[in-house]
């Protein structure tokens, strides 16, 4: 019971995604924004949503509790919502009068209406980064690490967690976009807004039954891990005492230097680092070379929500002749893939490969993430081949210069693309989850999952600053830019077979670092 209340926390995941998912239509449509400026300013906000999970996840750890921290970031969330859908249903009842107005000039966007829009919009950012980390956290704080079967269960949780994001994110394409883009976008926004309350009046309704964890009485985690760095550059010309050195870790030795005590700390004043101190930092610092060499898989996933969903626009997507499926609903298939493949992970996949390897998880949490990041590779080869088949189509019956005319060649093709990166999601992102939460101090869990989650929101940015030099470098001299507005003219497949390489070299760094990571542990 315990468990499925919280759970109901994936209502949330519907409403995020009932933003982000058609995000870059809104601002290609209804704003009027180019492109490459859509895709960019999409990506700096999914990578802002992404990093400020690490703010959420220290207040959480270092103050409020995760519990707190989650009704708190609730309602910002709810507030951020509830103002897009406030000026959506404000720009549909004025939008008769645009109508009736043949100057461009009167149905451009009003310059207050874009400024809400983008502080409502990073509202819901602020919202999400106290709400993520602490919601998987806290869930997974509900098993008890002391009983057998729950701990197996535990990592069983980070698959069927990521489940349940996928079956809400499915949902809202299923229906908030279609709403978004046949109905209206008042509604498209109502929607979500309605679900996060509905979540979180849910959440509350279980507080009694949950499981709480116990904070320690030492000091602030972050202020004892710091303090580690901190005195170590006191004391870097002192020496060690030989017992002191055999008892802490080989790797980074640099740090066995804050077990001295300084003129200005000592053991009575109880803020003289212990050998456990030391050794959470490096434990930290060990992390860094996975998660920087996880950055180009972080880029390719910002392509699912922009480059995809704008190469689909362009294509037959007619599944009747009165039924005509959204360009962002593509990205029902990813979820498919997710669906579809954790199942078969989880209970066929896992049992087969334990028997061999007598790993409790089949296989370990560093070669899971590494075969999602070759899948996500291959992923975009796909994507590169078909987008050259679409360009040749559009040659073809002549339509290069013709961006609103439909390329008579069928939107399924993008369905390869879209299974394989919800399948590498399934290996590299519930990975990533699983060895971040793992891997980190018992007190920083909900930082464990913000620097997971910082992962992507660090590749969204990439993404942004590549597409940048990429546009302004391809469109010189009055060229075309890989990303021209009309796609007939543009090159995603280069930009595609770019990410392929880029994603081939960061599986090799990572696979030195894992082999290192492994090594020392």
């Amino acid at each position: 019971m315990v468990h499925s209340r919280c759970l109901l926390l994936h209502q949330t995941r519907f409403a995020y995604y009932g933003i982000s998912s058609n995000l870059i239509t809104y601002l290609t449509g209804q704003l009027g924004e180019s492109t490459a400026t859509a895709a960019a300013a999409v990506n700096v906000w999914s990578g802002t949503a992404s990093l400020l999970p690490l703010l959420g996840a220290f207040l959480a750890d270092s103050f409020l509790g995760r519990f707190r921290t989650i009704v708190v970031a609730s309602l910002i969330y709810i507030l951020g919502l509830s103002m897009m859908t406030l000026l959506a249903l404000i720009t549909l009842l004025s939008s008769s009068d645009c109508q009736n107005n043949n100057t461009a000039k009167s149905c451009s966007p009003h310059h207050f209406q874009i400024i809400v829009f983008i502080f409502s919009l990073y509202l819901v950012a602020i919202g999400q980064g106290g709400h993520k980390p602490c919601t998987q956290a806290f869930g997974a704080d509900q098993f008890d690490a002391q009983n057998p079967q729950e701990r197996r269960a535990k990592s069983s949780f980070f698959n069927w967690w990521y489940f349940g994001i996928s079956f809400g994110a499915n949902s809202t394409i299923l229906v908030v976009i279609y709403i978004q883009d046949n109905l209206n976008w008042a509604l498209g926004f109502g929607i979500p807004c309605a679900f996060m309350v509905a979540a979180l009046v849910l959440f509350l309704l279980g507080t009694k039954t949950y499981r709480f964890s116990i904070k320690s009485k030492q000091r602030n985690p972050f202020a004892r891990i710091g303090r580690v760095f901190v005195v170590a550059i006191k004391t870097r010309k002192a020496t060690l005492a030989s017992e002191d050195e055999a008892q802490s870790s080989q790797q980074f030795k640099f740090l066995n230097k804050a077990l001295l005590a300084t003129p200005d700390v000592s053991l009575e004043d109880g803020k003289l680092c212990t050998l456990e101190d030391v050794e959470e930092a490096k434990a930290l610092l060990r992390l860094i070379p996975i998660w920087a060499t996880c950055l180009v898989y972080a880029i390719v996933f910002a392509q699912y929500t922009t480059f995809f969903t704008k190469q689909g626009a362009t294509m037959d997507r007619t599944i009747t002749r009165s039924i005509k499926i959204p360009a962002a609903s593509l990205q029902l298939f990813i979820g498919i893939g997710i669906i579809t493949f954790i199942p078969i992970y989880d209970c066929i996949f896992v049992p087969i490969t334990r028997y061999f390897t007598q790993n409790p998880s089949g296989i370990t949490m560093l070669q899971r993430i590494g075969a999602g990041m070759l899948l996500s590779s291959i992923s975009m080869v796909v994507a590169a081949l078909v987008e050259i088949k679409r360009l040749e189509t559009a040659k073809e019956y002549g339509l290069i210069d013709k961006p609103n005319v439909t390329i008579p060649t069928s939107v399924w093709w993008l369905i390869p693309q879209y299974l394989l990166c919800g399948i590498a999601d399934v290996f590299t992102i519930v990975g990533l989850q699983e060895f971040f939460y793992d891997q980190i101090p018992k007190e920083l869990k909900s930082f464990g999952l913000s620097i997971y989650m910082s992962v992507l929101g660090v590749g969204g940015f990439l993404s942004s600053i590549l597409v940048s030099i990429i546009n302004e470098a391809t469109s010189r001299d009055g060229g075309d830019s890989w990303f021209a507005d009309n796609l007939n003219r543009a090159h995603l497949d280069y930009f595609y077979w770019l990410l392929a390489a880029l994603s081939a070299g960061g599986l090799l760094a990572f696979l030195y670092f894992a082999k290192s990571y492994n090594r020392e542990n």
